[in-house]
């Protein structure tokens, strides 16, 4: 794999190789890793199994040691590819509380940031087409 970003790049079996993917890919490719499964009512209702991840949507944490949790997201690194949720804290030594970062495929969102209209009514337009496209109703 070459020093710089391949857009060509498929997969590799080695780790080496998937982290560099990761940590060399750019913002427009990282924001998109950042997308997070959808719980069984918003995937009935928008008809798709995931959706990137915004600041405020209300998240449930699968995995780690805060599993089972919910809160809010308050901020998204997407350089880092981490989140950070709402009461999510671990108290310092010195008795001060910081965020605890988390990684988006370790969550499921359980409901969506409604406040840009533009996000969901694309989604919405998204998926009438792929599900249109699968059972072939879609003009040509």
């Amino acid at each position: 794999m070459k020093t710089k970003f391949n857009k060509n790049w498929k997969a590799s079996k080695q780790p080496r190789k998937q982290r560099k993917y990761l940590a060399t890919a750019p913002l427009h490719i990282k924001r998109k890793l950042l997308a997070t499964n959808l719980s069984k009512e918003l995937r009935k209702k928008y008809g798709r199994r995931n959706i990137e991840l915004r600041k405020g949507d209300l998240v449930k944490i699968l995995r780690g040691k805060f599993k089972k949790k919910q809160g809010k997201v308050i901020r998204i690194k997407t350089k880092s590819l981490k989140v950070y949720i709402e009461n999510i804290q671990v108290k310092k030594r010195e008795g001060s509380k910081i965020d605890v970062p988390v990684k988006a495929s370790n969550l499921q969102i359980i409901e969506l940031n409604a406040e840009d209209k533009k996000r969901l009514k694309l989604k919405k337009e998204e998926t009438k087409k792929e599900i249109s496209k699968k059972i072939g109703t879609e003009k040509k």
